[in-house]
């Protein structure tokens, strides 16, 4: 018989805003955004629980969160400050296991099937990190813990804020049963719209296809689906995973017009994420650009090539060229994105090349 594991899913509270409302005592107990000036074409990064009584959620235009709620504190994000917290957290993670996915810098997967500590009860551990945290960093996390990645994800946002919540194996299948389908993680709004046009409105409801019918309608999905309706998932926690792309992309204050001005700042978002890239150790073959016009109609162009792409690329050519079939020139451009994928490790060194014998040479 397989061993049943123990996954915690951590889940900070607010992450960027309640940094903010920690380091600056004014902004506490009041609605506080993160995400710049309310004027701009800026987003809410994330906001304040005091906030989010208006309406308010992260992704939302900053001038819409500013109609909401106009005696808002806007502030600009400070990554120093919230990395600099999340580095932290984590090392807390590692104290009670080496299986820590991180997901972003505010939450993360923990596998402690094999953690002694506590007498190996996972609930016990993800309120010991509950309490270390807010011990050592004075912000709230929640906690989900069960059986699997799937289920510990889900208990996590259920008593938000400092929540902590528990799905026993024995609970797992009529948890999934009685959910609402837009509350699994893994169905985003077009996949919910298209299950409730074919009446799966729970979880019990997803149960009742079978997988043939579930691959026929939302191809490689479909299993994943199907699983997660029996309350199986079998996805371990990875605590590395190399990344699948990085990009770089900026929304303009003023819409830019001509194709000239297109190229300029494409090509300063190319030589960002090929920095990104090479700082990672990595090569990429695939370069993608995202175009997002005045009206919000966006496009995506890419193009793979035979050889890796480096800073001797003959990229405005290329550019040039994936903007051919574009409307760039005749449609006014607000958002502009480069990101380079299809990345692999960067060759070794052959022997002649010099290395620095004092480089970290871990990740």
């Amino acid at each position: 018989m397989s061993t049943v594991r123990k996954i915690i899913h951590i889940d900070m509270d607010a992450f960027f805003a309640a940094v903010e409302q920690r380091d600056f005592p004014e902004y506490r107990n009041k609605p506080l955004i993160v995400g710049g000036n309310p004027f701009s074409r800026g987003v809410v990064a994330t906001c304040s629980y005091e906030a989010r009584t208006y309406g308010i959620h992260s992704a939302m235009p900053t001038t819409r969160a500013y109609r909401l709620c106009p005696q808002a504190i806007f502030v600009k994000p400070r990554f120093g400050a919230y990395r600099e917290a999340s580095q932290a957290i984590r090392q807390i993670f590692f104290d009670y296991t080496d299986l820590v996915e991180p997901l972003s810098l505010d939450e993360a997967y923990l596998d402690v099937t094999h953690t002694e500590k506590h007498t190996g009860s996972a609930t016990l551990i993800a309120k010991a990190i509950k309490t270390r945290i807010k011990q050592q960093t004075q912000l709230t996390a929640s906690a989900g813990v069960s059986y699997n990645k799937f289920l510990a994800k889900i208990a996590s946002d259920l008593n938000k804020p400092d929540g902590l919540y528990l799905i026993t194996p024995t609970q797992g299948a009529e948890f999934v049963e009685q959910l609402p389908i837009h509350k699994f993680h893994g169905v985003g709004k077009a996949t919910a719209l298209k299950m409730l046009t074919l009446g799966i409105q729970t979880g019990k409801d997803l149960k009742k296809l079978s997988l043939e019918d579930l691959q026929q309608h939302f191809g490689k999905s479909g299993s994943y689906y199907y699983h997660i309706a029996r309350g199986i998932d079998n996805r371990p926690v990875v605590s590395y995973r190399k990344s699948q792309s990085m990009g770089v992309e900026t929304t303009f204050q003023q819409d830019i017009t001509s194709t000239q001005a297109v190229l300029v700042q494409l090509q300063q978002l190319f030589d960002k994420a090929l920095t990104k890239v090479t700082e990672k150790q990595l090569t990429a073959h695939t370069l993608t650009i995202k175009i997002k016009y005045h009206d919000f109609v966006q496009i995506t162009r890419s193009r793979t090539l035979p050889q890796t792409i480096t800073a001797a690329t003959h990229i405005n050519d290329l550019l040039t060229e994936l903007l051919k079939n574009t409307e760039v020139g005749r449609r006014d451009v607000r958002l502009l994105g480069i990101t380079l994928s299809s990345l692999d490790d960067q060759p070794e060194l052959s022997p002649v090349e010099q290395i620095d014998l004092f480089e970290n040479t871990w990740r």
